[in-house]
């Protein structure tokens, strides 16, 4: 009986003052993240006798936002980063084409977050469009895509806001680039600063 009335208060006081908490999402903030960026073709390819060769660019990842709150689970967030990869390259393979995937480029856009509004471990999902003006190059067995150029691409991220005030942050992001045939998956951490 008691365990029950326990449970009940707990839910009647999360109900009642759940309006109350606040998560990263109010008010506006500067957030940078670093991370590692790893960018591969959008298709499933036969790469031959470099089977064991890394053909997927990866390297350093960086991101700045505004963040403009507009709810306590919904942010506005325009956005400017940079992603620069390359790709080892075997020399002991001889006569077969090097195959690679990298990205060089920096990223501007804006995204919309929709974040559960909860202290300490708050869910996040977010998405948007932005344009990245660097050299792609998508060089597989089905794609010879080797260009610098301003090219459309589409964030999509989910992770999660850590501490009090979900200051912190961990998530994993994807930007695809459709001109390219290429998407770029990012592991990232970052900080938020208030600035109200």
């Amino acid at each position: 009986m008691t365990l029950t009335l326990r449970y009940f208060t707990a839910i009647m006081f999360t109900l009642l003052f759940s309006s109350h908490s606040k998560a990263q999402t109010m008010g506006n903030f500067i957030k940078a993240s670093i991370g590692y960026g790893s960018s591969s073709s959008y298709y499933i390819e036969d790469y031959g006798s470099q089977e064991e060769v890394d053909v997927m660019g990866g390297g350093l990842y960086l991101q700045a936002e505004y963040v403009l709150g507009v709810k306590s689970w919904l942010s506005i967030r325009p956005y400017a980063g940079a992603i620069f990869e390359s790709v080892d390259k075997d020399q002991n393979i001889q006569n077969q084409p090097q195959y690679k995937v990298t990205t060089n480029a920096f990223l501007m856009g804006g995204k919309v977050r929709i974040c559960a509004p909860i202290p300490w471990v708050a869910p996040f999902i977010e998405g948007g469009i932005g344009t990245s003006i660097g050299k792609f190059e998508t060089f597989t067995p089905n794609i010879n895509f080797n260009k610098s150029d301003v090219l459309l691409h589409i964030p999509f991220s989910i992770g999660l806001a850590l501490g009090r005030k979900n200051s912190l942050e961990i998530g994993i992001s994807g930007y695809f680039h459709p001109a390219a045939k290429q998407s770029t998956s990012v592991f990232a951490i970052g900080y938020s600063i208030p600035l109200d």
